[in-house]
């Protein structure tokens, strides 16, 4: 037997030679991903282990190929954890299955973002390559959750991502407690509206950037929860956001 990964408590041969995760942030969403795996392929799922706010299960696509998922928890530090764990076990292919507030005023609850890049405002990815190094997602990946998206029927746009290291603050959210944000930040959802970027997140700028350094392939959808600067998410547009991301990321299995 493998020793355990010390963070994800993980053995070798519990993923049993899964090359592909689906990587969600909240720990509750990995079952449900999980499930929906199952249920499109007709396999089954179990859960492997929970450790922090790691909790994988493994599950099986077409032609019984197994597939992982693993929470992330919030942010970037807790990614590159994940991401830096399961290659060391042979994992290559990283998809990180989420929700978002949307920037542009067009997108709507329910939509998905496929990220084709991500604006680094984390910090986590500069511990892999400098900010002049882009971070973009792999071709192939895109293009499955594109396919993916097309087949669940799941409206969704393509495009740039701005990848922030806090939700209140980086993401100008109207209730921050402080009420005030300093001089680099203040302003800055419009200049990205301007640039036309699409959403905020949390976690794309560092998964996409520790995977194309390593030679891996990184991917990202989210389902579109709420306005940015509003932050108001009810359990009805959580519903249909964290849905239509699941199943539209699960559809793209079936493409890579």
């Amino acid at each position: 037997m493998s020793d355990k990964l010390y963070h994800l408590n993980l053995t070798e041969e519990a993923i049993r030679g899964a090359s592909v995760v689906l990587m969600p942030g909240d720990p509750a969403r990995a079952g449900k991903i999980a499930r929906e795996v199952a249920k499109t392929f007709g396999t089954s799922t179990a859960e492997l282990a929970t450790n922090r706010e790691y909790t994988t299960f493994i599950t099986a696509a077409d032609n019984n190929t197994p597939i992982l998922v693993t929470s992330t928890g919030i942010g970037g530090p807790s990614v590159s954890i994940a991401v830096e764990e399961l290659a060391r076990f042979g994992v290559r292919t990283f998809i990180r299955v989420g929700t978002t507030g949307a920037i542009q005023k067009y997108l709507k609850n329910g939509d998905c973002v496929i990220t084709t890049g991500a604006v680094r405002l984390d910090g986590a990815s500069r511990h892999y390559a400098p900010i002049s190094y882009p971070a973009v997602a792999s071709l192939r990946v895109t293009n499955a959750l594109v396919a993916g998206a097309e087949q669940a029927g799941v409206p969704f746009y393509t495009g740039i991502t701005a990848s922030s290291d806090t939700f209140y603050q980086g993401e100008e959210k109207a209730e921050s407690y402080r009420k005030y944000a300093i001089k680099d930040i203040k302003g800055s959802t419009e200049e990205w509206r301007m640039l036309h970027v699409l959403n905020y997140e949390m976690e794309s700028a560092t998964l996409l950037t520790a995977t194309a350094s390593m030679g891996l392939e990184g991917g990202c959808i989210t389902g579109v929860i709420n306005r940015a600067e509003d932050g108001r998410i009810t359990a009805k547009i959580l519903e249909e956001g964290e849905s239509n991301v699941i199943r539209a990321a699960v559809c793209g299995l079936r493409f890579l």
